[in-house]
């Protein structure tokens, strides 16, 4: 079982990343430091993290800093004496990507690169290299059938394709250099710290002011939902137990269409809310959109190998996870209301940019 002293998390201001963050330092035995270098795009809030900031003051470091700046990774690699790297940095958003693949490009490839070369050229000191990654790497599932870990890559968008791009580099720097390395490939994650561009925060937030509830094409692509929780155990298990240059399919045994997932999200806010003003249902309140372009028509995970290996399993099921990310959103209002008017900007310019 691999020990971590001083563990460099990119991207650790964003969703996955400070839940990752929040779930070391209170779930696990880990007693080192870690350093979360995160260049505080939109998605990015050092505000998600207010709290552990504040209670892990000698543990916990903030870097304001950009993968795609080769000078700046080297030099947290060597200022905080860098031993092990959960990668987690990335433009993500599929609609993103196809209105604007250049950024896309530039991070999930450039700066997994240049994070890469830093560990190389450390390798003395480098006890693993973790890469977070997607099944979206895979492409698209029919109506059976399962993506596992000898899945052939087949992905269909830019920012698809530009993960798939970062996982071979990951490979081929253990192949090449010996580098040691572990990848996890999940499936869609949900939770608390969520960005609302993402389906399920956008759909309980539009849901509570009476907005229409956009749905893509007929709803019905299908997709393996991942409690956020689950997800960053299940990475800290691979971090410590897996055999370098293994890799990791991560999944939520939940699959659901896209419209049942929207349908179940309007009725927990009803639940907890109560009805519109109308008194319908927000259920009314879905509308059909026009189809993204290579919208994947299903994923499905099958992590038996992740359970049999570690005897690692998921602890939310789609009612109590739903459930609880429903009620969070309900109950963090001031966390939602920066993000959506943008007054977090506002603070991170105060805070960060002008330094």
């Amino acid at each position: 079982m691999r020990k971590f002293n001083n563990i460099l998390v990119t991207g650790g201001a964003g969703f996955i990343g400070s839940n990752f963050i929040r779930y070391v330092f209170e779930k696990t035995d880990f007693k080192g430091r870690i350093i979360n270098m995160d260049s505080l795009t939109y998605a990015g809030n050092p505000a998600s993290l207010e709290d552990v900031a504040a209670r892990y003051t000698e543990r916990y470091v903030f870097e304001h800093a950009d993968i795609r700046d080769k000078e700046a990774v080297e030099r947290i690699f060597d200022e905080y004496d860098i031993d092990s790297v959960c990668h987690l940095a990335a433009e993500s958003h599929v609609d993103r990507s196809i209105v604007s693949p250049d950024d896309f490009i530039q991070t999930n490839i450039v700066g997994t690169f240049n994070l890469l070369q830093a560990a190389k050229e450390r390798d003395d000191r480098i006890t693993l290299f973790h890469h977070v990654s997607t099944d979206e790497v895979y492409g698209s599932l029919g109506d059976t059938g399962f993506f596992t870990e000898t899945t052939p890559y087949m992905p269909h968008s830019p920012y698809s394709a530009s993960k798939a791009s970062s996982d071979h580099l990951v490979r081929a720097y253990h192949d090449t250099y010996g580098l040691p390395i572990t990848i996890s490939n999940c499936s869609n994650n949900y939770g608390p710290y969520q960005f609302p561009e993402k389906l399920i925060p956008l759909i309980i937030l539009n849901a509570l002011e009476g907005k229409p509830l956009p749905v893509y094409g007929e709803g019905i692509n299908v997709r393996d939902w991942l409690y956020v929780e689950d997800h960053c155990s299940a990475i800290w298990t691979v971090m410590k137990e897996a055999k370098a240059s293994e890799t990791y399919v991560v999944g939520g045994r939940c699959e659901l269409r896209n419209i049942d997932v929207v349908k179940r999200i309007a009725a927990l806010v009803d639940e907890f809310a109560g009805p519109l003003p109308s008194g319908a249902p927000r259920e009314s309140l879905i509308t059909f959109v026009k189809d993204r372009p290579g919208h994947d028509h299903r994923y499905a995970i099958d992590c038996t190998r992740l359970e049999n290996d570690f005897s690692w399993t998921q602890t939310e099921t789609a009612e109590s996870g739903f459930a609880k990310t429903v009620k969070w959103y309900l109950d963090n209002n001031e966390w939602v209301k920066s993000v959506r008017t943008g007054e977090y900007r506002q603070w991170i310019e105060k805070n960060y940019e002008k330094r």
